[in-house]
């Protein structure tokens, strides 16, 4: 049975990547120059669409494709011949700065998950 892929907001992806960095709003707020209130409302969809300087500097920081960004605020459509995936956004984020035993333990994990899904 396929699991159904839930499209991630905008908001949901943001959110996602900046608990991943373990960064308070306050804290994203001094490294990105973005009130918290305003990051607030990005998270919880409150803000439509942002501007593309907004998604440029959270892309940095959370070390994600902007372009990406820009398709899930609605800002540009994606290209028919793009594979990006909005669930690549977090792992990423979370991958960028992890040990190299975090490393191992990732690989030895999608493994496990690999081989129960061929099980089934």
């Amino acid at each position: 049975m396929a699991m159904e892929t839930e499209k991630k907001t905008l908001g949901k992806i943001l959110k996602d990547a900046r608990e991943l960095k373990r960064l308070s709003l306050r804290e994203l707020e001094i490294q990105s120059g973005i009130s918290n209130a305003y990051l607030s409302q990005l998270e919880n969809d409150k803000i439509k669409k942002p501007s593309a300087n907004t998604l440029y500097r959270l892309a940095e920081l959370f070390n994600m494709n902007f372009d990406d960004l820009m398709v899930s605020a609605g800002v540009v459509e994606k290209k028919s011949d793009s594979t990006f995936s909005t669930g690549s956004f977090a792992f990423s984020s979370a991958t960028a700065d992890i040990t190299a035993e975090e490393q191992e333990k990732l690989i030895e994990y999608l493994k496990f998950l690999r081989h129960q899904k061929n099980d089934k």
